[in-house]
């Protein structure tokens, strides 16, 4: 299964960085889901994750749950460009990391805004959004 990336559909700041990950993921390896959402609240259950705990962004990838400053660093050791350089703050200890990760979360809707409902996926970042539909992991030939 891709890597999924679970996210606070109505947070300017998390909506702008699935844009930032979309841009720079060029190979398409991560799906999307607001936590808002049945789809995210389906496979977060089984690692008892509250989908009502809206400060932190979630990765769920080769079956590991993934929040705050890890699930960023997971995110850009696999993103183009040079933002996998960024993976060597995996050094810092999380509990430091998670500081600064703790006050942008607890301040991001001042900062940013937020919306009044989740964020719609735009015709061509569809097929990269989870919906009520199952999951179909079969690649496309």
């Amino acid at each position: 299964m891709q890597p999924i990336v679970f996210f606070d559909g109505v947070c300017n700041l998390c909506n702008n960085s699935v844009d930032f990950i979309i841009r720079r993921d060029k190979k398409a390896t991560f799906l999307f889901a607001p936590l808002q959402t049945e789809p995210a609240s389906k496979l977060l259950s089984s690692f008892f994750f509250d989908t009502g705990d809206m400060t932190t962004l979630v990765l769920l990838q080769e079956g590991k749950l993934y929040t705050k400053s890890r699930a960023a660093l997971e995110i850009c050791r696999r993103l183009d460009g040079l933002w996998p350089i960024l993976y060597v703050f995996r050094l810092v200890p999380a509990f430091l990391r998670d500081v600064i990760y703790n006050w942008v979360s607890r301040n991001r809707y001042g900062w940013f805004g937020r919306r009044d409902s989740c964020r719609l996926p735009q015709p061509n970042e569809k097929r990269r959004f989870l919906s009520d539909e199952p999951l179909n992991t079969t690649p496309v030939s």
